[in-house]
Order: structure tokens, then C-alpha cells, then sequence
């Protein structure tokens, strides 16, 4: 069974950086298309970023994009989100989620596994 557990969240001001991390086990986690979703309150869970398990293809919401960096490092079956020049409106709870040989999805629904969730609070 598939467990994943994310780190690394905190408070945060504006314009400042935070790293998270997703920790994976329970199956091969090369053979895992990672990705990260957040949700605001009184928000749906939205797509963030995420990095395919064979050919590491990466995708961010348009909203992240150039600011945040997913990576993955098989070898510590760990998949990261480098957050940079953080907003208010990044505030949520971020959570990483799995499917295996997943790919280009940015549908909650698509993957089979997720973490607890991490929360990220960014001040003005």
C-alpha cells in the first residue's frame, strides 16, 4: 500500500520561500507520476505542478509557473516543490498525490494515492 507523507510547510511572508517535500513507500516510486494540488479554504483542491515517472515530463498551473520547481529523487523516493516568491494567494494546504504510470493528468481524481497534507501560510 502506497503511503505518502508531505513536509515542510510553515508561515511565510510575502515574497519569501519554502521547500516541500513528499516522502514515498509502500511500491516503486519510479513507476509513479508525482504531483502536487492545493486547496484553499472554502476552495476545490486545484492542480499545481506535477512530474511524470518515465520520461519526467513537468507541468505547472498557470499560476505558479516560473515561481515553484517540482523535482523528484529516486533514490530518496522523494518528490519536492521549490516555492519562490511566495503570495498571499498560495495560501492552502498542499498535498502530493501518486498514480502509477500516470500521465499529463491534471485530475484530482486520476491519482490513486495522497498525502495527510501540509499547510502553507504566506503573510502580506
Amino acid at each position: 500500500q502506497v503511503q505518502l507523507a508531505e513536509s515542510g510547510g510553515g508561515l511565510v511572508q510575502a515574497g519569501g520561500s519554502l521547500r516541500l517535500s513528499c516522502a514515498f513507500s509502500g511500491n516503486t516510486f519510479s513507476d509513479h507520476t508525482m504531483a502536487w494540488f492545493r486547496q484553499a479554504p472554502g476552495k476545490e483542491r486545484e492542480f499545481v505542478s506535477l512530474i511524470t515517472w518515465n520520461v519526467r515530463n513537468i507541468y505547472y498551473a498557470d499560476s505558479v509557473k516560473g515561481r515553484f520547481t517540482i523535482s523528484r529523487d529516486d533514490a530518496k523516493n522523494t518528490v519536492y516543490l521549490q516555492m519562490d516568491s511566495l503570495k498571499p494567494e498560495d495560501t492552502a494546504v498542499y498535498y502530493c498525490g501518486a498514480r502509477r504510470y500516470g500521465g499529463r493528468t491534471y485530475t484530482e481524481t486520476m491519482y490513486n494515492y495522497w498525502g495527510q497534507g501540509t499547510q502553507v501560510t504566506v503573510s502580506s
